[in-house]
């Protein structure tokens, strides 16, 4: 049946988000009910309105159940984020990536948490996905950090080299441990690292700090090596030496940029794809089941 438009929107859901964090939702734990539309972040197109703000036809991004077409109260729609004048309808999937979740996590955690000083070394853990992805082409190409990356196989390395720009990238399935990784990483940045952007935790966690110099940031808002465990692998750190050094680690999530609270994000981000300094690259399936 055609969804009743109240005081809000109905929506047209144009392309819809998976992501790393969902894993948590779906697992016999999580807060996912079987039958019921997975909740996720989307991006779409308003096909009526009641809201002066949102006309036919505008383009937004936002957090919705997985559902074709839906109304849309007024209080919810009031958090979309505007799509319009920054990409056109086949560039929708944009509205998940690059100026959805992915791209304001990698937005946040480079500007803001890690603060990238031009010529600064970074390390970016998961660097062929999407946040890590952008964070190094970000640090390269927007505020000319080096940038080293940390990715799984040979394929994935040559990847983050070839079409992401990387100085270099570490290969860490040819590690055994947090040892092993640190070496590989100190011999792509033989005077250490200045940042680290932490997608994955384990070994890469344990490794970065043995390279981080004095005055040196960690930005964290993922470990994915433990997303499929029962239980929360900890992680050995001294924090003694982190004192006379001044070194910083800081957790965050993407929503303060997301939701623009902090910078530019969306203006920002579409300028720097439009220039052809973050590259986009998608994995695209068609159709829900």
């Amino acid at each position: 049946a055609w969804p009743t438009l109240g005081d809000g929107v109905i929506v047209m859901l144009l392309t819809v988000s998976a992501d790393p964090y969902m894993r948590y939702r779906i697992r016999s734990d999580g807060d996912y009910k079987p039958g019921e539309p997975m909740l996720g972040l989307v991006a779409g197109k308003i096909i009526e309105s009641n809201m002066p703000e949102w006309k036919v036809g505008d383009l937004f991004g936002a957090e919705l159940p997985y559902t074709d077409v839906q109304a849309v109260p007024a209080w919810k729609a009031k958090a979309f984020r505007r799509l319009t004048g920054l990409i056109s309808e086949d560039q929708i999937s944009l509205g998940v990536g690059a100026l959805g979740m992915p791209g304001s996590t990698a937005y946040g955690g480079l500007i803001d948490i890690l603060k990238p000083k031009k010529g600064e070394t970074l390390w970016v853990s998961g660097a062929a996905g999407a946040v890590g992805s952008m964070v190094g082409m970000m640090a390269k190409h927007v505020f000319g950090c080096a940038v080293v990356g940390s990715a799984g196989g040979p394929a994935k390395c040559k990847l983050v080299k070839e079409q992401f720009g990387f100085d270099h990238c570490v290969d860490y399935k040819a590690c055994q441990s947090a040892k092993d990784l640190a070496k590989a990483l100190r011999q792509a940045a033989p005077g250490g690292i200045d940042m680290y952007f932490e997608n994955v935790g384990g070994m890469h966690f344990e490794a970065a700090m043995q390279c981080l110099r004095p005055k040196g940031r960690v930005a964290i808002c993922g470990v994915i090596s433990d997303y499929n465990k029962a239980k929360m692998s900890p992680n050995k750190i001294f924090i003694s030496n982190m004192i006379y050094t001044e070194q910083t680690i800081q957790g965050f999530h993407c929503l303060p940029w997301l939701l623009g609270e902090k910078g530019h994000f969306l203006e920002d981000m579409a300028g720097w794809v439009r220039e052809g300094k973050v590259q986009v690259r998608e994995t695209v399936f068609n159709g829900l089941d």
